[in-house]
């Protein structure tokens, strides 16, 4: 492994940031004085750095065979400089293609997902409560003015996706993925409609349940644990909404969901679809073995569509994309905003871990450190995007909405957004 040392050092001088390392046996390579510090317990793990498998490198973080200290900003900009190459380039041959579609399809039945997700969102509440903001919104932020707040923003979120679908009081909203209820409450609150929520999520289910209780809203919101695909079509929805879920959903069944979504809306209806989309037309996750990270410790089942493939999805299932917005730095400013409140609390989260993870508690806390920074930077970067896609279900009647031809409660200006 010695011969390793001369490729790792061209590597740190190369860095945008000082980093140190510490050798198995106590050598150091770099200057005492820098922004990083990597001890490594293992020539493995060297030998993995030196590939630029930041992926595998991060688990060795999680599994403790690899110490850091220094900020995860000065982090993450060390392991940019330390890739081989764009992340967002993958294999795109189509046994790739072949082989994705079939775990795709393995990994994404009713009990997979609901057990996919519950090994996420129900880690344990008062850990997101630590770094989320005061209505727990799990999604990306809106900082519509430079100088919000992380609270503010997601205040400013909630109402630009309910400003986009023409929220009216008295209408039946769906939300598919509702969290713990930020916008399901926001919309009945501030625009009295009829709300319904569904999760997969157990602890949300409880939190957003006690929460319609408490603010007396029992008689027209409702949260379900349920999947999307049980619900009941009988009734269709005037507005429809699925912020941060549909990258649950599979590349393998993206076809049947929005199908699903389609068969839920009424004709003329307004659906908004806001979620992660993949930087590259042709990969479904990050190279480097960040893919392969989230995967293990964070979202396993994730998969990642570019917006074309979302977009034609939608027209196949007879839904119209009447209106798209990438949101993609505001992520950024959004995970760096989690990343620093999880930063500035790591001893009181390891203690809430402790409580309702016991000895996993260690290992998750790493896990989400890596997780939160390094999909900050994937955003900062454009290795990951973040689109809002409005759409609707045209009535076929070429004399309905307010401009001929719409079809839909769409007005085919943005006018009304901003007033």
């Amino acid at each position: 492994m010695q011969n390793l040392i001369p490729k790792v050092e061209l590597q740190l001088a190369a860095l945008p940031v000082p980093v140190s390392l510490k050798l198995p046996g106590g050598r150091r390579l770099g200057s005492g004085d820098t922004a990083v510090t990597l001890s490594f317990s293992e020539w493995t793990s060297l030998a993995r750095l030196a590939a630029g498998q930041i992926g595998a490198v991060g688990e060795d973080y999680v599994e403790g065979r690899l110490e850091i200290e220094g900020s995860m900003r000065d982090l993450m900009a060390a392991a940019a400089g330390l890739l081989p190459g764009n992340p967002v380039n993958s294999d795109t041959h189509w046994w790739a293609h072949m082989m994705h579609r079939a775990k795709s399809l393995a990994a994404h039945t009713r009990e997979r997902d609901a057990a996919q997700i519950q090994f996420h969102y129900d880690v344990s509440d008062d850990f997101y409560a630590l770094w989320l903001d005061p209505r727990q919104v799990y999604s990306c932020a809106y900082y519509r003015e430079a100088g919000m707040t992380l609270a503010q923003a997601q205040e400013a979120k909630l109402d630009h996706v309910c400003r986009k679908l023409l929220l009216q009081p008295g209408e039946r909203f769906l939300d598919i993925g509702a969290g713990w209820g930020g916008l399901l409450l926001w919309a009945a609150e501030h625009y009295g409609v009829d709300a319904t929520g569904i999760t997969l999520s157990k602890n949300q289910h409880a939190h957003v349940s006690r929460l319609i209780e408490e603010k007396g809203l029992a008689g027209r919101v409702r949260m379900e644990l349920r999947d999307y695909r049980e619900l009941d079509e009988s009734q269709p929805y005037d507005k429809v909404s699925s912020v941060g879920m549909f990258e649950h959903v599979g590349r393998a069944n993206m076809a049947a969901y929005f199908g699903k979504i389609g068969r839920l809306l009424r004709p003329g209806g307004l659906v908004m679809n806001h979620g992660i989309t993949a930087g590259g037309p042709d990969n479904n996750q990050l190279g480097g073995g960040m893919g392969d990270f989230i995967e293990k410790y964070i979202f396993p089942g994730g998969e990642l569509l570019h917006v074309s493939h979302v977009l034609k999805d939608m027209a196949l299932a007879g839904i119209e994309m009447v209106d798209t917005e990438n949101l993609r730095p505001h992520y950024a400013r959004t995970l760096w905003a989690w990343s620093d409140a999880l930063e500035a609390q790591l001893a009181e989260a390891h203690e809430v871990l402790l409580r309702t993870a016991g000895e996993r508690a260690e290992k998750i806390l790493r896990a989400y450190r890596l997780y939160l920074s390094g999909c900050a930077m994937s955003f900062e970067r454009g290795w990951i995007s973040l689109h809002q896609i409005l759409a609707t279900k045209p009535d076929g009647r070429v004399d309905s909405g307010t401009l001929r031809g719409a079809q839909s409660l769409y007005p085919f200006n943005r006018t009304y957004m901003y007033r």
